[in-house]
C-alpha cells in the first residue's frame, strides 16, 4: 500500500514556476497547486510501497534548486 503525503513547498522569490516545472518533469506527484500564504506550492504525493518517506522526499524532491523549505503532512485513513 502506498503512503499519501501532502507537501507544502516554499520557494526562493521568483523561482516558484521553475520549481513547479521541475516537479512536473519528474512525474512524481499526483497533484500540484500554486497557493497563497506561507508556502508557494502544495503537492499531493504517493510514496511507493516499501520506500522510506523521508529518504524518498529528499532524493526525489528536495534537491530541486529554488526550494527553501518544505512541510510534509502524513495521512493515515481515507474517509
Amino acid at each position: 500500500m502506498t503512503t499519501c503525503v501532502f507537501i507544502q513547498i516554499r520557494c526562493r522569490p521568483g523561482t516558484t514556476y521553475r520549481v513547479a516545472e521541475e516537479i512536473a518533469l519528474r512525474e512524481i506527484h499526483s497533484e500540484l497547486y500554486s497557493t497563497s500564504g506561507e508556502y508557494d506550492l502544495l503537492m499531493k504525493l504517493y510514496i511507493p510501497k516499501g520506500e522510506d518517506v523521508g529518504v524518498y522526499i529528499n532524493d526525489n524532491l528536495l534537491d530541486i534548486d529554488g526550494i527553501e523549505r518544505s512541510l510534509t503532512t502524513m495521512t493515515f485513513k481515507v474517509f
